[in-house]
This record gives C-alpha cells, sequence and structure tokens, in this order.
C-alpha cells in the first residue's frame, strides 16, 4: 500500500487526534504507538529500524498513515521511502508540550523513564534524541524547537502542513483535498488517559 501521510510531529502534539481525523478522512489504518501497544510483535521491526536494518515495508503493511512514536523518529527516512506521501507537522507551545511529556509518556517513573528490560531498546526510539535529559526543560524545549525547524528546512513546503492543536478540520482538509466532516475534530489522548495505554506494555 505505502504510506500517503507521514507524521513528523512529536508525541503529546496531538498525534492521537491526528490519526482518528485521517482515519475518518479515508486515509486509514494510521500507524500510532497505540498500534504497538496491541501488536508487541512488531517491536522487534522497529529495534531493527533503529538498528539500521529497517523493513518498511513490512513495518507501512497494511497502513496509509503513520504518526506519533516510533515512526515520528524515522521521518527522514520516511519521506525519502515515500516521496509521494505529505509530511504533517504537528505542534504546540513548546513549554506546554514539555509539562505535557512530563505528564505522560516522559513522567519521573514511566516506562520510558525506567524502561523494563523487554523494553529497553524499543523505548530508546522514543528517548534516543533526548541525550538523558528528559526532565530539563530547557534542554527539552531547546530539542523540540530544533526538532521543528529540521523539519521545516529538510520538507517541501508543498509537501508540508505545519498543524497547531486546536486548528481543528480546515488546514487538514485543505491540505489532503478532503471535505471538511460534518462533526467535530478529534480531541483524544488526554493525560488521565495515558497510564492504563503504556500498562499494555507492561510484562503481565
Amino acid at each position: 500500500m505505502g504510506l500517503k501521510v507521514i507524521g513528523s510531529g512529536l508525541g503529546r502534539t496531538g498525534t492521537l487526534s491526528l490519526k482518528l481525523a485521517l482515519e475518518q478522512l479515508g486515509f486509514g489504518p494510521c500507524h500510532h504507538m497505540l498500534e504497538v501497544f496491541q501488536n508487541p510483535q512488531t517491536i522487534p521491526l522497529w529495534v531493527a529500524a533503529a538498528q539500521g536494518e529497517p523493513d518498511w515495508a513490512a513495518i507501512v503493511a497494511g497502513y496509509q498513515a503513520m504518526v506519533d512514536y516510533p515512526g515520528c523518529r524515522f521521518w527522514r527516512e520516511l519521506t525519502e521511502v515515500y516521496p509521494e506521501a505529505k509530511v504533517i507537522h504537528t505542534t504546540r507551545d513548546a513549554d506546554t508540550w514539555f509539562e505535557s511529556t512530563q505528564a505522560t509518556i516522559l513522567a519521573p517513573g514511566s516506562i520510558a523513564d525506567n524502561p523494563p528490560e523487554h523494553l529497553r531498546e524499543f523505548l530508546k526510539i522514543v528517548t534516543g534524541d533526548f541525550d538523558g535529559r528528559i526532565h530539563d526543560r530547557t534542554y527539552m524545549v531547546a530539542r523540540f524547537r530544533r526538532h521543528e525547524a529540521e523539519v521545516l528546512a529538510r520538507v517541501p513546503t508543498e509537501r508540508l502542513l505545519v498543524l497547531e492543536v486546536g486548528a481543528g478540520w480546515a488546514p487538514l482538509c485543505a491540505f489532503l483535498g478532503a471535505p471538511v466532516p460534518d462533526m467535530p475534530y478529534p480531541s483524544e489522548n488526554a493525560r488521565e488517559d495515558f497510564p492504563k495505554r503504556a500498562a499494555a506494555l507492561r510484562p503481565g
């Protein structure tokens, strides 16, 4: 099938809402970290990709779009492998993003902060760009901004949509050439929902 949409925005920038929006617009299934939670047998594929041996055909099989971790860590590779795919960069205020990560995916004591042995290599995909400083606000805010600058510098403007959290349907539908649905834009993955989702990756 190949990817039609690649999400370059980091986790906690409205990526689950975007996943659901893309699926409503006909660009589904859309891969998101939730798919890893639900299909942990795919973890070795991602670890191999991080080690420089990706099997993108196997990783993206059955998906039209990919957002959030772990895919957003490979936005450079994916944009080259799927040159016709459009790129959506979800974003938000950098300080607000940092605070959200500290309450969810990178919270003290979370699986990313203290990974169990069987997930250590996989979770390096999430934390590897952060140099072990996931609780350092100044560093993380700067890293977030640098990531965004790299995307904007590399992806041609005609191929890229920068999508602010809360922007709603209009910019997304205009970018994808899709009609605006007669329903509210999805709003998902509140902070309080994260612990039960993360628990799915812990050993029984």
